[in-house]
Parts: C-alpha cells; structure tokens; sequence
C-alpha cells in the first residue's frame, strides 16, 4: 500500500465536485467503464477516453489498490440516442456491409483489440459482452417490473420515468430536469407505446428485420442499450462499487439511466463516484464526419487522414492526450502534435541520459520534493497536464547535471530515476525504446525495411500493410520520405 494512496481527490460528477477518494472496501477498488459499441470502429474522441481510463487505472494500481477493471463490449441491443429513438445500428451496419451481425462484431472488436494493442492500454479485469448477459439483463428487467418502475406495452418494456420520480430523483447525475426535456422531445416511433414521453425501452419487442433476437418472458426482443451496463457492472461488481466512468457524451441519457435502472432494480445508486472524460475538437471545432474533421486512430498512425502532413506515433498522441487533465478540453492540431512529438524527444532523450549521470557528494536541489511534486499532481484528480510539467521540471535537472550546472547524490539519483520511470512508464504508459534495445533492434528493422520494401516493389500491399500495422501494434513506426525509410 503506497503512503499516498489517502490523498487521492477526484472530480464526482455526482456532486458536482472534488472529492477524497475513500473506496466502499479498503485496498480494494471496483471499476467500471462503458466500453465500444461495435458496429464501427472507435473514432479518436471514443480512443481519448478509453486512454484516459487506462491511464486512472495504471495509476490505482501504482497507489497499490487492487483493481478490479471491468470495460464492457456492446455487441447487441438498440442503441437509443438521446431523442428516445430506437436504432439497431449493428443490425443496420450489418445491412450496409452485406454480412450478418455475428460478422460485424467481429470484424470490428478486431479491430479495437489492435488498437489496444497499439495504443498501450493494459487489458481490463474482465470485458463481458451484452451478448453473454442476455440473461441477467432479463432479471434486471423483471426485478424492475416487480418493483413497479417499469410496464410492459404489446411485447415491449419500458422504464416508467413518472414512477419513478415519486421515490428518487431523475436527472441526478445530468442536471436535465423532466420537464426541461418535455420541450426539447418531438414526435417519436413508438410514442404512443409510452405512457409518459421520457420513459426509455428496457427491452424492445423484435421487429420482422432486426437481425439479432433473443426469447424473453415478454416475446422475442432485444435488450435495451442501457439495461446492458446496469447487469455487467452489478454482476461482477456488486450492486454498489466505487467508479463508473466514461465520456462526458454518455453522461446523459446512458448514464443517467442506467441509475434509474439501478435504482429501480436494486434500490441505489450503483456508483460512489461517477468520472467522465471530455470530449475532443480538431483545429478548433468539435470532431464531426459533417465537419470534415473526422479521423480513426489508427489512421494518425498511418498516416493515411488528410487533416495531418505526416504520420504520428502511438507514443506520441498518447504523450499529446497526457498533456491535458481528462476533464479538460483537447484540441488536436498539427502544430500541438508537432510540439508533442519535440517534447516526447525530449522526455526520451533524459531517460536514457539519466542512467549515465555522474554523482556527487551533494544535491543541488531538493529531490523528495520534486518527487512529491508527481503525486501531488495525479492525486489532484489524476492531473496528467500539471505531473507532464513536473516530469520536465526533473527533465530540465538532468540536462543541468550532465551539463554540470547541478549536482545530485547516488542515492537521489535512483530515487529520482525510479520514480520518473514509474510515472512515465506505468502511469502515463509511454513506450520508450533505451539506447540498448535501439542497438539490438537495429538488424532486425533493417530486414524488415527491406521484405516490406521488396513487398511494395511486388505490388503486395497486404504483406507491406502487415508489416507497417505489426510494428505499429508494437509502437515502432515506420516513415517513407525521398531518403528512403527510417523507423522510431
């Protein structure tokens, strides 16, 4: 157990402010996080958030909680947007690719694993699939039934919102008011199925087109999309844990439903402290396909999107994403980028002079508190910007006692050199290659420069493109200019 774990505060959106962070259960930590829908791939304002969480947990685990990481995978179900409206879009995804949805969610939960994998987030405690919780997403539904917060109407069940509000307040977590909704609600499908216009489909009865259907107690149907969260958390969680985190956009209406849901189901809250990550813009205006400004993550790493002159590595974006609070807007230009990528040089370039330092008998400067500096800053609601900024505060240090102009003792010296490793390594989950693993792995990038080369001169742009994505996945990237092709 570290001696800082009792001074993290984190940001609630519940209460709408910091809070010191006291798990239900000592040393134990349950969280959980809305994962990927799939029926496309990640965009990199969903990728920011899934990073941000990766990093929270990295740093749980450095404070020495055991965590327990639960990010759940959405593979069925409607997905209700925030006007109430029904929409099967794997079903849909499906249509428009010509496969069937088993087909979809493969193709697509491929490609998020990959991203995982290039990104470098650690692997959650367990992803459940709505898929495999059909069952307990029933139970949940019934339990509500029972308890008198929903109806069922020709084959469908929905959550009863007016209910509801006579024991627990709706709109807890979002602010949104019930009848500040009423005016901003049109004419719906499936309105006069409802009793009240703000109540929301727990399970939908099937339609002749709809491509996944499962038997219930009230017809064949699909789940709900909130009902999914509220079965996954609880079961592997308990009916009240500690984090429920994911993007500012889920706060209302998933969020807000899935307490409802809870509520209704299990009589409280399921989460102590709801966390949510902002969103991102590009060149200053908010990520949007209509806006033209729209682009995957791995397509910043190929280099493949038009709104960048050149390809960015996975160490690098992730470098830029550390540079903001979780909480705080990000803007993605390629002038921030460009300026991350100098100082993750930077940042690299110290780690590996670190080792090489001469000591003294004396320290210049006072390392404990530099060293605290860290904490401090991930302790106040896991602030990356302000501990990116400290780590170049010990960056600058280094630089001087090589230069000369400072001085550090042995002992400093491996406390100041594990504890930066540590944040950048483990907390901030940066990849950087040592001077030693750069020699080793120097013959082995020269063949394989040279099979992908010879790939691209046979026209063989499956092996060249598996190659490039092989190394991407392992944060090497390989950049193609008139003086040939160089890795980093």
């Amino acid at each position: 157990m570290s001696t800082h774990q009792g001074n993290l505060v984190v940001y609630n959106s519940l209460s709408g402010q910091k809070e010191k962070f006291e798990p239900i259960h000592t040393n134990h930590v349950g969280m959980y996080v809305c994962g990927p829908t799939l029926y496309s791939e990640p965009h990199m304002g969903n990728m920011r958030t899934f990073i941000n969480f990766d990093m929270i947990y990295r740093y749980l685990l450095v404070l020495g909680y055991k965590v327990k990481y639960v990010r759940n995978i959405t593979d069925a179900g409607h997905i209700t947007n925030s006007l109430g409206e029904a929409v099967d879009s794997i079903g849909n995804a499906a249509r428009l690719e010509q496969m069937q949805s088993l087909e979809i969610v493969y193709k697509y939960n491929v490609k998020f694993q990959e991203l995982q994998r290039i990104y470098n987030l650690l692997p959650p405690s367990i992803e459940p699939t709505a898929t495999g919780h059909i069952q307990e997403q029933i139970e949940h539904i019934e339990k509500i039934i029972e308890n008198g917060f929903a109806y069922v109407v020709n084959g469908s069940v929905y959550f009863d919102v007016k209910k509801y509000s006579e024991k627990y307040e709706y709109g807890i977590l979002s602010g949104r008011k019930v009848d500040e909704l009423a005016e901003e609600t049109r004419v719906l499908n499936a309105q006069d199925e409802k009793r009240f216009f703000a109540d929301f489909a727990l399970w939908k009865k099937a339609n002749p087109e709809d491509m996944q259907i499962w038997r219930s107690p009230w017809g064949d149907g699909n789940p709900g999309w909130h009902i999914e969260c509220t079965a996954m958390s609880t079961k592997y969680l308990g009916s009240h844990f500690d984090i429920h985190g994911g993007g500012m956009d889920l706060k209302f209406p998933h969020h807000e439903d899935e307490i409802a849901q809870n509520c209704g189901s299990l009589g409280c809250n399921p989460a102590k402290y709801w966390l949510h990550a902002n969103m991102l813009n590009v060149n200053g205006q908010k990520m949007s396909k209509s806006l033209g400004n729209y682009f995957l993550p791995k397509e910043i790493v190929d280099g493949t999107t038009e709104l960048f002159d050149k390809p960015y590595s996975p160490n690098v974006i992730r470098f830029f994403m550390m540079q903001a609070q979780y909480r705080s807007n990000l803007d993605f230009t390629s002038d921030a980028l460009n300026a991350a990528e100098k100082g993750f040089t930077r940042m690299s370039d110290a780690v590996l002079l670190i080792s090489k330092l001469k000591t003294s008998a004396t320290s210049s400067f006072n390392v404990d508190e530099l060293i605290a500096s860290f904490y401090e800053a991930m302790n106040d609601d896991f602030n990356t910007s302000i501990l990116v900024a400290n780590l170049f505060e010990a960056v600058k240090r280094i630089n001087l006692i090589n230069d000369g102009n400072d001085t550090i003792t042995t002992q400093d010296l491996a406390k100041l050199e594990t504890e930066m490793l540590r944040f950048i390594y483990d907390v901030l989950g940066l990849q950087i290659l040592t001077e030693n693993s750069n020699e080793k792995l120097a013959p082995v990038m020269d063949l394989v420069i040279d099979l992908r080369q010879q790939a691209r001169e046979n026209k063989d742009w499956t092996t060249s493109d598996k190659i490039r994505d092989g190394l991407a996945a392992a944060g090497i990237t390989i950049k193609d200019g008139k003086e040939g092709t160089s890795w980093g």
